[in-house]
């Protein structure tokens, strides 16, 4: 089931004394939580938040929020996680959200009735994401998250086709 809402980031301290705050985004990169004029403080969009300034700073993003007009306000928030709205969203093609993968079936794309396992981690490495497979015994496969290695990602249908790398799993070519 995808959820209509989901985490973008954890407020971890204040900057500033104008209310401003340091969150760590929870997305591939900092620039992504540009595109959001609204936020939530929680996963059933109950509690909205209107941002009125983002700007990704290193590894982190500074962000203002309506409301938030003092170091003591934004004190109060630290630890927080932030919510989006996923209808908010604009993804790049063939890009998805972790949680969304979670739970997929991973099959080989060459003899589709071969199944690995389930998708049940995202590592994320720096040079590319490694998806962990737990395949039915409860062992788990580490998988690097390339193109030659992913042939095909459908959520819809909650499937991944690879062609896994010699060595990867027990008997793989």
């Amino acid at each position: 089931m995808r959820h209509a809402f989901l985490e973008i980031g954890r407020i971890v301290s204040t900057h500033g004394i104008r209310g401003e705050l340091r969150v760590d985004p929870w997305c591939d990169e900092p620039g992504f939580m540009k595109q959001f004029k609204t936020l939530y403080y929680d996963r059933d969009g109950k509690k909205p938040v209107t941002v009125t300034a983002c700007r990704p700073h290193g590894n982190i993003v500074v962000l203002k929020l309506s409301g938030v007009d003092t170091v003591e306000a934004a004190a109060a928030l630290r630890n927080k996680v932030l919510f989006m709205a996923r209808a908010d969203a604009h993804l790049p093609e063939h890009h998805f959200f972790i949680q969304d993968l979670i739970g997929c079936r991973v099959l080989d794309a060459d003899e589709p009735d071969r199944q690995y396992g389930t998708l049940t981690e995202v590592s994320r490495t720096g040079a590319n994401d490694v998806w962990h497979v737990t395949d039915e015994g409860g062992r788990e496969y580490l998988l690097p998250a390339i193109p030659p290695v992913v042939i095909d990602t459908d959520i819809d249908a909650e499937r991944i086709l690879i062609r896994p790398l010699k060595g990867i799993f027990d008997d793989a070519n």
